[in-house]
């Protein structure tokens, strides 16, 4: 008997499967979700329209496309990898030609009921096929040249393709995300110190190609940019949201000003305060220690993970299972630096909290995933 063979024997059948799943993360799921709830009740003037409702109703669909995801065995997704992968990378590809634009680019599918975002797919569909990657591949080649350069392609398409819609954000979390599952497979150190000098290089050359033919950010970027170096020098232009998301934040305190009492976000000083910059409504509304309990809720979150892929005994499943927390960990870590002002704004959501269709139900999926592992793993 394989080990492949064991380990799908020895997992649970039918109802079983629900008592096996990891009960502690879905809770904790549930409890950031219904912080944005929260939130967006609030910045609609204590109306569950047009934000809260349609939230809920995702959330909903997304906590059932989790069970169903979680239900199906791990190895049959290890198997499905490379399909999902290049179903992103067409989706992708789709954008280019029958993306709807918003906000000034062209990154969503328009499906009717929805609008799909691909590139919210491709970050978990990119983890899923280098973990698939990694398991395939002897440990003894992980660190090889030839077998080094595949998966810096497979990171690399997807990347340069959600950079040119434009981006930003989205793209450097696919960069991240795939240089970290790299790394997490035992890539040698040797590259990602080759990557970090080239990477400075890049940064050179960006500044110096800014007012030339070739300049590789568009005019806006560069703006962020400006911003983040000096949020002052334009307070009612470009600096005006960093500006306002830290009235917001300082204004707050320790406790904050009460549930609904946000001045920031009820008087509409606060941009984009549904989305991007809704943790700045909540550390408004609730201060320094609804801003730390959010924080320690994610935390949690990234524990339960850890502990569910130290302990399964199955490369994949392992794999997958720290990828995916190192995604969430960056979609939070970036959001709560960018509106803080320790990076420039680059329009990436609070995970599960700010508004939105595509990034809820990817999350969702992705936590199945975790938690097929979770149940199908070997005992």
């Amino acid at each position: 008997m394989t080990y492949l063979e064991y380990s799908v024997k020895t997992v649970p059948t039918g109802w079983r499967k629900i008592l096996h799943l990891n009960w502690p993360l879905v809770v904790l799921l549930t409890a950031v979700a219904s912080v944005g709830f929260l939130m967006l009740y609030s910045v609609a003037g204590g109306s569950f329209s047009p934000w809260a409702e349609p939230q809920m109703k995702r959330f909903g669909l997304g906590l059932a496309a989790m069970f169903v995801v979680a239900m199906v065995p791990i190895w049959l997704w290890r198997n499905l990898a490379l399909v999902a992968y290049l179903g992103a990378l067409f989706l992708l590809l789709m954008v280019e030609f029958f993306g709807a634009v918003g906000m000034g680019a062209q990154r969503w599918i328009d499906l009717g009921f929805m609008r799909l975002q691909p590139s919210e797919l491709m970050k978990i569909t990119l983890v899923m096929f280098l973990a698939a990657y990694y398991d395939w591949l002897p440990l003894n080649k992980t660190s090889r040249p030839l077998w080094v350069i595949l998966p810096v392609i497979i990171i690399l398409v997807p990347t340069a393709m959600t950079l040119m819609q434009p981006d930003l954000g989205t793209a450097i979390l696919l960069l991240t995300g795939g240089g970290l599952m790299m790394f997490l497979a035992g890539v040698h150190w040797a590259y990602f110190a080759t990557v970090i000098a080239a990477g400075v290089g890049g940064i050179w050359a960006v500044f110096q190609s800014r007012g030339t033919e070739w300049q590789l950010l568009k005019d806006y970027q560069f703006r962020r940019i400006d911003t983040f170096l000096d949020p002052s020098s334009d307070p009612l232009g470009a600096g005006y949201h960093i500006t306002q998301a830290k009235i917001a934040m300082g204004s707050g305190g320790w406790t904050g000003r009460g549930f609904m009492q946000g001045t920031q976000s009820r008087l509409n000083f606060l941009p984009e305060k549904h989305t991007d910059f809704i943790f700045n409504t909540l550390a408004e509304e609730f201060g320094f220690v609804g801003g730390f309990s959010l924080l320690a809720l994610y935390v949690l979150v990234l524990i339960f993970c850890i502990v569910a892929a130290v302990q399964n005994r199955d490369r994949f499943s392992s794999l997958l299972t720290l990828g995916i927390a190192l995604t969430f960990f960056l979609f939070f870590a970036v959001n709560m630096s960018m509106v803080m002002g320790l990076a420039p704004v680059v329009g990436v959501p609070l995970p599960l909290v700010s508004y939105g269709g595509s990034a809820m139900l990817v999350l969702m999926i992705a936590f199945g995933l975790v938690q097929s592992a979770h149940i199908h793993r070997p005992r």
